[in-house]
């Protein structure tokens, strides 16, 4: 079974689930973008959406890719979580999260 950091790099943007996908297993196994989506009952477009990060893996598609390849659908998710963390972190909402103050106990009498 295959692991990934659960890390989220803070110099670079995480592998997208997709890249993971292509270069772990639709290549070593010899199968096309085209076969692997039709196998799993997905169109062609939302599969290479999601391998080129225009699309982020939802849960349904991730359970598609568990039954498939064998690796749980948790870690496609995680993966699809690191990328979606780091562009928080990177983005507007990084702006928003700074202009937030911590809320600090108070102390008691």
């Amino acid at each position: 079974m295959h692991q990934k950091s659960l890390r989220t790099p803070s110099n670079r943007r995480p592998t997208l689930p997709g890249e993971i996908l292509v270069e772990e297993f639709l290549v070593p196994l010899g199968i096309t973008q085209s076969a692997f989506s039709a196998h799993i009952g997905i169109t062609a477009a939302r599969l290479s959406e999601i391998i080129h990060g225009k699309r982020a893996l939802t849960i349904d598609t991730a359970l598609r890719f568990e039954r498939a390849l064998g690796m749980d659908a948790e870690t496609w998710l995680r993966l699809q979580l690191s990328v979606d963390l780091y562009d928080a972190k990177h983005g507007e909402l990084a702006k928003i999260a700074a202009s937030i103050k911590p809320i600090k106990p108070q102390k008691t009498a």
